[in-house]
């Protein structure tokens, strides 16, 4: 009887062996699909890392006058991004969306706008003397495909979320990659504005368009994101159930206060000749309110109090 024990318990443990198997047999499929799709996004993800680094590293060759690539068209050297933008979609694709919804966090949110902010950079600097620009922005976007990759937040709009709710995320980001891409041009601006007030007409300046160009650029992308802020504010007015609701009011009041930075910036652009310095500043200003009000409500709902 004694020697049985031990055989009983090895059945026993088989038997239940067995039947966890069994159970898990229907999960199967499911835990080997979502094992492939984390391959294939850290695939793309690391790969657009490394075509954003490439063609940052390439620009920047030019810029120092490299015979290697002051040979070839421009739009050659960007090549390497707008791959690395496609790959980095196809990567925010497979982990964004996802069967229990579209997961839409911190990280994941600040890799979106820097997917879009380096496609509209990279199509600028096809057509204008943008290089530099795109040379500093497209590593900051690598570096937000790390961010997104090794510290995921977990934010999701389930299936069933109203399209409303959807519209409303979509604007958002695309006004706030336009007022991000003003910020970045103002910087640039105020660039070029201390390099000709200390009369320093060469190196940088060369890879850069005329101050008047850039000054456009700033604005049309101002004018762009401000309407789409505006749409984004609408939209949330009707598809929200309360903007001003207790986990809402600060990021409400602040895109609000935004709002209202670029609106007198446009005013004063159009009506009292604002240019240079005083533009420089509002634009940095009214981003300064409108990242508060995205990145500074996302760090405290999800990280710090992780909701």
């Amino acid at each position: 009887m004694a020697s049985n024990k031990p055989q009983g318990k090895a059945f026993t443990c088989h038997r239940l062996l067995v039947t966890c198997h069994l159970q898990l047999v229907p999960y199967r499929h499911f835990i080997q699909q979502a094992l492939f799709r984390k391959i294939m996004t850290d695939f793309y993800a690391f790969l657009a890392l490394a075509l954003y680094l490439l063609c940052s590293w390439l620009l920047l060759l030019r810029i120092q006058g490299n015979p290697l690539c002051t040979r070839y068209p421009v739009t050659w050297l960007l090549a390497p991004g707008f791959a690395a933008v496609l790959l980095h979609a196809l990567a925010l694709y497979h982990s964004l969306i996802t069967p229990a919804g579209l997961q839409f966090g911190l990280s994941g949110a600040a890799s979106v706008i820097g997917a879009v902010i380096s496609l509209l950079v990279l199509l600028m600097s096809a057509r204008r003397q943008t290089i530099l620009l795109a040379a500093v922005v497209l590593p900051v976007t690598g570096l937000s495909i790390l961010l997104e990759r090794l510290f995921p937040v977990s934010h999701i709009l389930p299936p069933g979320s109203a399209s409303g709710l959807k519209i409303h995320v979509l604007v958002s980001i695309i006004a706030y990659s336009l007022l991000g891409l003003a910020a970045l041009i103002s910087i640039i601006l105020a660039m070029q504005n201390h390099l000709l007030h200390n009369h320093r007409s060469g190196g940088v300046l060369r890879h850069l368009p005329p101050l008047q160009t850039t000054e456009k650029l700033m604005f049309d992308a101002i004018t762009a994101g401000f309407l789409g802020l505006t749409l984004a504010l609408a939209s949330g007015l009707v598809f929200l159930d309360n903007l001003f609701a207790q986990h809402l009011a600060h990021k409400t009041v602040l895109s609000i206060i935004a709002w209202g930075v670029f609106a007198g910036l446009l005013t004063g652009h159009r009506l009292l000749g604002w240019r240079g310095r005083t533009a420089i500043h509002w634009t940095l200003s009214g981003f300064a309110f409108l990242m508060l009000a995205y990145f500074g409500s996302k760090l405290m709902l999800e990280v710090i109090l992780a909701r």
